[in-house]
């Protein structure tokens, strides 16, 4: 593994300036600029999409009849949520949502559907609308807000904050992320680089988030659970 500092000095190199001596050297507008751009390319790659990597998974008990729940208190690393993976630990019932404004609307003043649990998220908090009277575990699966892990302690980091730092996502999309930042942050071209970076993001994602492949001579019964198998019975 190697770390962000090697990386830019990597970076430095394919772009002909001088190698970083430290990413937290003040004195040097270089080095800070090497910085900005490894900050700002793991940042994007977080905004990217739920990379297996940031996927956690936490849970809650709910607490009638209070229906708000911040989620920085239930996951400090909380960045998003997975769309579709709510579910009452108790009766594996699965909550639906996420909901929009209008159907928010509709729910709250209109609708008295008890068994129709729904919520929303909104300022950083679960909002739901209905929930049963008594308490019930709730779970869920969200991505982290972590980009980098420390080199000693392999402790998740949410930010850079040593050269020594590693990052979490591949070793080679970061160091051509930071490489067409930093042409572009030199004024130079960096078109070449920024269609590279693209084609191999989108490679690197697809292939990250791919489904296992379907042994088709085995039992129906027996392919992976969260697979969907479309068959076609022909009489």
């Amino acid at each position: 593994m190697k770390s962000i500092l090697n990386i830019a000095k990597e970076v430095a190199d394919l772009s002909a300036v001088k190698r970083p001596e430290s990413l937290f050297n003040s004195a040097s507008l270089s080095d800070s600029i090497f910085l900005s751009v490894a900050k700002s390319t793991l940042d994007s790659l977080l905004r990217y999409g739920d990379w297996p990597e940031l996927v956690r998974e936490a849970s809650f008990v709910t607490t009638p009849p209070r229906k708000y729940y911040q989620l920085s208190e239930i996951c400090p690393d909380f960045y998003a949520l997975i769309p579709n993976t709510i579910y009452i630990k108790d009766s594996k019932e699965k909550i639906i949502g996420s909901i929009t404004a209008e159907e928010w609307i509709k729910s709250k003043y209109i609708s008295n559907d008890a068994l129709n649990v729904k919520f929303r998220i909104e300022h950083g908090m679960i909002k739901f609308i209905s929930l049963p009277d008594d308490p019930v575990k709730i779970v869920f699966q969200y991505r982290a807000n972590f980009t980098c892990l420390d080199a000693k302690t392999f402790i998740e980091k949410s930010d850079i904050s040593a050269d020594s730092d590693f990052p979490i996502f591949d070793e080679y999309l970061v160091k051509i992320g930071m490489l067409w930042r930093w042409l572009k942050r030199s004024g130079l071209d960096y078109s070449e680089e920024y269609n590279e970076y693209e084609r191999e993001l989108k490679k690197k994602f697809a292939a990250s988030v791919a489904a296992g492949d379907i042994n088709l001579t085995s039992q129906f019964d027996n392919y992976p659970q969260g697979v969907t198998l479309n068959v076609k019975v022909v009489c």
